[in-house]
C-alpha cells in the first residue's frame, strides 16, 4: 500500500506541474483540500485557492478552508458565486449542481486566467454528477481523476502528508443535498438543516447524519450502528428539541428517525429539470 500510495503521489505531482498555474475550486471537503495542499507543496506548481460561501456552505467547511490558507501560506480568495441569486438552482431541479458549478466556475473564471481544478476523484464517475458537465464548459481539469486516484487514495494521500484531520473528515456534500428534487432552496431551511445535524453530532457523535428535507416533512437519516443504539428517551429528547424548530421554519412535521441512504434526498425520476 506505502508503494501505491507513493506512486498515486507522485503521478499527480507531475500533473500539476504540467499544469502549471492553477486555480483550486476548494470546497473544504477532504478531496479539494488535499489537492489543494499538493498543489502549494508541489516544485514546479503554483496555486491560487478559491472557496465559494453561500447559505449552502457549512460554515465549518470555510472555517477550515481559512485555517488552512494561513497555515500553507495560500493565496486564498472567498467569493459568492452568485448561485442564490439564479432561479433555475434556487428551483432545485434535478440538475441543480450543474447550475451551481456553472456559477463558481463562472465566478474563478472571471478572477484568473489559469486552469481551474477541482477534487473530483475516480468514484465521482460512477453517480450522475451535472456539475462534472458544468467543469467541461469552463474547461475545469480533474487532476485526481486524471491520474487514476479514487476517494480511499484520496485519504491515503492525506494521511501520508500528515493532514489526518482531512483524513477522517466525514463525507458532507453542500446543505443543498439535503433538499430533496424540486422543494425550492432556502436560507432558512439551509440553516435549519445545519442546526439539526450540528445537534445531534453533539448529542450522540454518528458516523453519518443527515437532516433531509422531504416533501413529506423533515427526516433525520444516521448510520445503522447509531440509529441501534439510539434509546426511546433519547429519540424523544432530541425530537423535542427538533419539532419547534421544524415548526418555526415552517417546516413541519417532524418524521423522526430513519436508516442513512446516500442522496436520499435526490429523485431522479421527479421529472424536473
Amino acid at each position: 500500500m506505502t508503494e501505491t500510495v507513493t506512486a498515486s503521489l507522485e503521478a499527480l505531482e507531475r500533473r500539476l506541474q504540467d499544469l502549471g498555474q492553477v486555480a483550486v475550486a476548494v470546497s473544504g471537503g477532504v478531496d479539494s483540500m488535499t489537492l489543494a495542499v499538493v498543489v502549494g507543496r508541489t516544485p514546479g506548481s503554483a496555486g491560487l485557492m478559491f472557496h465559494g460561501v453561500s447559505p449552502a456552505v457549512p460554515p465549518e467547511a470555510t472555517a477550515r478552508v481559512r485555517r488552512y490558507a494561513a497555515r500553507e501560506g495560500w493565496s486564498l480568495q472567498l467569493l459568492d458565486a452568485g448561485e442564490f441569486a439564479d432561479t433555475a438552482y434556487l428551483d432545485n431541479p434535478v440538475d441543480r449542481c450543474f447550475y451551481c458549478k456553472t456559477n463558481l466556475y463562472r465566478s474563478i473564471a472571471q478572477r484568473t486566467q489559469a486552469t481551474i481544478i477541482s477534487g473530483a476523484n475516480r468514484d465521482d464517475l460512477s453517480d450522475y454528477r451535472p456539475g462534472l458537465q458544468a467543469a467541461d464548459d469552463y474547461g475545469v481539469r480533474h487532476p485526481l481523476l486524471e491520474v487514476g486516484i479514487d476517494k480511499a487514495m484520496v485519504r491515503a494521500i492525506a494521511r501520508r502528508l500528515g493532514l489526518t484531520d482531512l483524513a477522517e473528515l466525514p463525507a458532507s456534500p453542500c446543505l443543498s443535498s439535503r433538499v430533496e428534487t424540486g422543494i425550492p432552496i432556502q436560507p432558512a431551511a439551509l440553516n435549519l438543516i445545519h442546526r439539526v445535524e450540528n445537534l445531534v453530532s453533539r448529542e450522540i457523535q454518528p458516523r453519518a447524519v443527515r437532516c433531509r428535507l422531504r416533501h413529506a416533512g423533515v427526516a433525520i437519516e444516521l448510520d445503522r450502528d447509531s440509529l441501534a443504539a439510539l434509546s426511546a428517551d433519547h429519540r424523544s429528547r432530541l425530537a423535542g428539541v427538533i419539532e419547534p424548530w421544524c415548526r418555526q421554519a415552517g417546516l413541519a412535521p417532524f418524521l423522526g428517525f430513519e436508516p442513512y441512504r446516500t442522496g436520499s434526498a435526490f429523485l431522479r425520476d421527479a421529472g424536473h429539470g
